[in-house]
């Protein structure tokens, strides 16, 4: 069954293969970026039914727009993905106030506001999916340059879990999950604040191997079909936030490449 889905940050990398492969199954998308001309190249590509919302998504009121124009042209929304995201490469003692407040404003805010705006036509509805696209930085801290982006996204994770439990409490129609991919070739790294250029493969200290972001959608796709409360996208995610939340010193000490198996938990 055709769903109507809205992708916000849906010009370029992970948030342009989810509309391919959501448009290769038959889904009707709304796209909404801050860049016309590449949304409009997405939307060529995707095959299916599209509408194209140019839009910053750190602003409400345009994220209340891409909402406006979803229900204007499909007449309802079925699924609401926040994927729009930007990385930083500055280690803690070098952030400044703007780099947090980028970080928080796009990582942070944006879900923050596609989550209300489309909540209530859910709850309207009884029924409805919200994605949010955080990542495996929220849950292990393997990248210390990567520090504001992974509060910003470790604070995303909590909004996520928090929202979930509310809405199943009282419409437990509406789904709310939460996706945590690792390492990603795409060129996500390149538009990082303070990024020198691309990050070679294991450069976080992880042994974990790069996923494309063909394999990451769909996986997302995936998961519309069979909504979870949350998935790593890599399989050795889930082993290295448990040997993590085991023992953080040990962790930290012996780094994520030790390859120490988890302990059990007491």
């Amino acid at each position: 069954m055709s769903r109507v889905v809205v992708i916000t940050g849906a010009s370029a990398g992970l948030g342009e293969q989810i509309a391919l492969e959501l448009g290769r199954r038959g889904d009707s998308l709304v796209l909404a970026a801050r860049t016309l001309e590449a949304l409009e190249r997405v939307a060529g590509a995707a095959g299916a039914r599209t509408h194209v919302v140019r839009a910053d998504v750190t602003r409400r009121a345009d994220v209340e727009r891409i909402r406006d124009e979803a229900l204007r042209v499909f007449g309802h929304v079925d699924v609401w993905i926040n994927n729009a995201g930007k990385g930083i490469v500055r280690p803690v003692l070098s952030l400044t106030d703007e780099d947090v407040d980028e970080m928080m404003a796009v990582n942070l805010k944006s879900a923050l506001y596609g989550m209300q705006t489309i909540a209530p036509h859910f709850m309207a509805r009884g029924t409805g999916h919200i994605v949010n696209i955080s990542s495996f930085l929220a849950r292990v801290p393997v990248a210390t340059p990567r520090s504001a982006y992974s509060a910003a996204k470790a604070a995303l994770n909590t909004l996520t879990a928090n929202l979930r439990i509310d809405l199943r409490r009282t419409h437990p129609g509406i789904h709310v999950s939460l996706v945590m991919p690792a390492l990603v070739t795409t060129d996500f790294p390149l538009h990082a604040t303070g990024s020198a250029g691309a990050v070679p493969p294991g450069a976080i200290g992880s042994p974990q191997t790069p996923q494309t972001p063909q394999d990451v959608a769909v996986m997302v796709a995936d998961l519309l079909d069979h909504p979870v409360a949350e998935i790593y996208t890599n399989p050795a995610s889930r082993a290295l936030a448990a040997r993590y939340f085991d023992d953080v010193g040990q962790y930290e000490a012996e780094g994520p490449g030790s390859g120490s198996p988890p302990r059990p938990v007491q």
